[in-house]
């Protein structure tokens, strides 16, 4: 899995953009519509695959009263601040801290393509491959839940759907993935269908 991992993220993958958005599915008359927030905040999200038998992506479940994406899921991950070197840095302060990833378990092995929000913020995915044997704690403030989702499941285009909801004054278009009683969606699941997209892409 690790050479198959290091090839879905080699510089040489057509499948990476470079740059990826909310915008992306939203299309009037063919263009892009532009509509993203001008003044932006680097931030950084951990997607960690678990190197189980059969692999697994680790995802939390935010609390339901937090002011930006109450209750959504995500990736283990945040804003930068002062003290961080890198996305990397980001990436692994923020997972520690949320739900008490402990770094040493953590082999990172690039990153996917940026993604940049309608919230404000250009975030940069970065990739790992997790051991298996961790105990997590959760920050409760934070984090109402962290689940693990087959690998597999995420790669199944199947899986992949799109729905609309009405947000600025019109109707917007966003990925879905219903698992388990969770629902991935917007830039969380946009980010799975780039890590899809760079893993077929590398299959080849």
């Amino acid at each position: 899995m690790r050479n198959w991992v290091d090839r879905a993220l080699s510089i040489e993958n057509p499948a990476a953009r470079g740059m990826r958005s909310d915008a992306d599915l939203e299309v009037i008359n063919g263009v892009p519509e532009q509509y993203m927030p001008e003044t932006v905040r680097e931030a950084a999200v951990l997607i960690p695959i678990v190197e189980r038998k059969e692999p697994t992506i680790l995802l939390t479940k935010r609390t339901e009263h937090l002011r930006k994406h109450a209750g959504q899921v995500s990736f283990p991950g945040g804003a930068a601040d002062e003290t961080d070197r890198d996305p990397v840095h980001t990436a692994l302060r923020e997972a520690e801290e949320e739900i008490g990833l402990d770094p040493s378990i953590v082999d990172i092995r690039g990153n996917l393509d940026q993604y940049r929000t309608g919230t404000g913020f250009v975030i940069t995915p970065i990739v790992s491959i997790v051991q298996p044997d961790f105990t997590l704690t959760l920050e409760p403030n934070e984090v109402e839940a962290a689940f693990e989702v087959p690998l597999d499941f995420i790669l199944d285009r199947t899986n992949h759907q799109l729905q609309t909801m009405f947000w600025r004054g019109r109707d917007r278009t966003y990925y879905t993935m219903p698992y388990g009683g969770f629902n991935i969606w917007g830039a969380t699941a946009a980010m799975l269908v780039n890590l899809c997209d760079v893993m077929e892409e590398a299959k080849r």
